[in-house]
């Protein structure tokens, strides 16, 4: 029996004797692997200590007034729970104290979240103490300081833009649009308006943007907006499918993000020099898999090592459906998914640009889907709903008299990029 991540379960797939299967998974290398949150911690705070191109953070607070901490959002496998309390110490050491500091969830377009979720999100302890904001993506929320040389409006939440001390915390994986995910991220488009955000990912239309490179119009668009508004000091980590952390960098919001994208790259871009008729892909289980919005990366991860013509299977429980309205109401009402691409490849629509992920592999493969989503949500995708997943992998990897398919099964899809 194999296990297939699923929300916050396993599920049990059996995989029969007499096939070669190959498990692609990006290098979770044990030994780097901090299991012991006092050893995580320690870990944080060596970073904190020996910042890469900055003073330490207590020294670049002396003299500050107030300081605004922007974190990641549940979707996120970010551990900020663990990050939050060191920052919180180095403020206060220099004399940035709880009443001076706000917490804002770099939500971009994301949903926003509840009180509990929030709670969840920093840490009982860090709730009770500081301010803890949603980003609100609405032109009247944000300040606009400047336009990129892209013509990217860049719109910046009100909160950060008055602060004195602005820091940005987040996990480092390779990303799909911007390359690596982390750094500036967190300000654009983490916590910029939607017009801001939605010019800014248009520009992936002009280009082709690989995983794991940042040298694309699309991140440098987003460094750009540091030429308008400072970022003080950043404290990123690097983490397994477990939170369990695999490195941490702090200092300047640049230098300290490449150090730690070569560490992310080093452990999620993974060598595959062959191809497949089949695939199982699971995103990773929660929170990876919470939306269909998000299990898409996986799913383009999973098509990239599959034959033209091949099938997918793809396991995500999508407890939260699509994630994105603007994503689901094109879905449910456009004509057609050809009609749909046509019209994204004239004028770029945030959340709908899904669909033209969804169309690169749809095109070329065969997607089976596992999940909560109802059947005729999953028809109107282009998917083919699996009700019982054993008896559906069965089908879909019997051999025949002249024929033995080539099978991989990727478990953590959304961090494992094949190249």
């Amino acid at each position: 029996m194999f296990p297939i991540a699923y929300g916050d379960t396993n599920l049990q797939l059996c995989l029969p004797e007499s096939q070669s299967i190959d498990i692609i998974s990006y290098h979770m290398k044990i030994e780097d692997s901090v299991r012991n949150q006092d050893v995580s911690i320690k870990k944080i705070r060596e970073a904190l200590s020996q910042p890469i191109g900055t003073p330490q953070l207590h020294e670049l607070a002396a003299g500050k007034r107030s300081a605004v901490i922007l974190i990641s959002d549940g979707t996120r496998l970010c551990p900020s729970p663990l990050l939050l309390p060191p920052l919180l110490q180095e403020l206060a050491k220099g004399g940035i104290h709880d009443e001076d500091i706000d917490i804002i969830i770099a939500l971009g377009l994301h949903r926003k979240h509840t009180e509990e979720e929030m709670r969840q999100l920093v840490g009982e302890e860090v709730f009770s103490r500081i301010r803890v904001h949603n980003h609100s993506s609405a032109a009247e929320d944000c300040i606009r300081i400047g336009v990129t040389s892209a013509g990217t409006p860049i719109e910046i939440n009100q909160l950060a833009v008055q602060a004195d001390l602005r820091i940005v915390t987040g996990n480092i994986e390779p990303h799909a649009m911007a390359g690596i995910s982390g750094g500036v991220k967190a300000l654009v488009p983490g916590i910029a308006s939607q017009c801001c955000i939605e010019h800014n990912h248009s520009l992936s239309l002009k280009v082709q943007t690989h995983a794991g490179c940042m040298d694309n119009p699309v991140h440098q668009d987003m460094e750009e907006a540091l030429k308008f508004m400072s970022v003080d000091f950043l404290l990123n980590v690097v983490v397994d499918h477990n939170r369990h952390i695999l490195g941490a960098t702090a200092g300047h919001v640049i230098a300290a993000h490449r150090a730690g994208a070569t560490i992310a790259i080093d452990h999620f871009l993974v060598p595959v020099n062959k191809s497949y008729d089949v695939v199982v892909v699971s995103p990773g289980g929660h929170p990876k898999d919470l939306q269909l919005y998000q299990a898409i990366k996986s799913l383009r991860n999973a098509a990239s090592i599959t034959k033209p013509g091949g099938a997918i299977l793809l396991v995500a429980e999508c407890s939260e459906m699509f994630g994105n309205g603007i994503f689901q109401y094109w879905v449910e009402t456009k004509k057609n998914r050809e009609h749909m691409v046509s019209k994204l490849k004239q004028q770029f629509v945030l959340g709908a640009h899904k669909v033209l992920h969804l169309d690169e592999v749809l095109s070329k493969h065969r997607v089976y889907l596992y999940s909560s989503l109802p059947r005729p949500l999953v028809s109107l995708l282009g998917m083919e709903q699996v009700d019982d997943l054993q008896s559906t992998y069965n089908q879909i990897t019997a051999a025949g008299p002249a024929y033995t398919p080539e099978i991989a099964i990727m478990p953590y899809g959304s961090l494992t990029y094949p190249v």
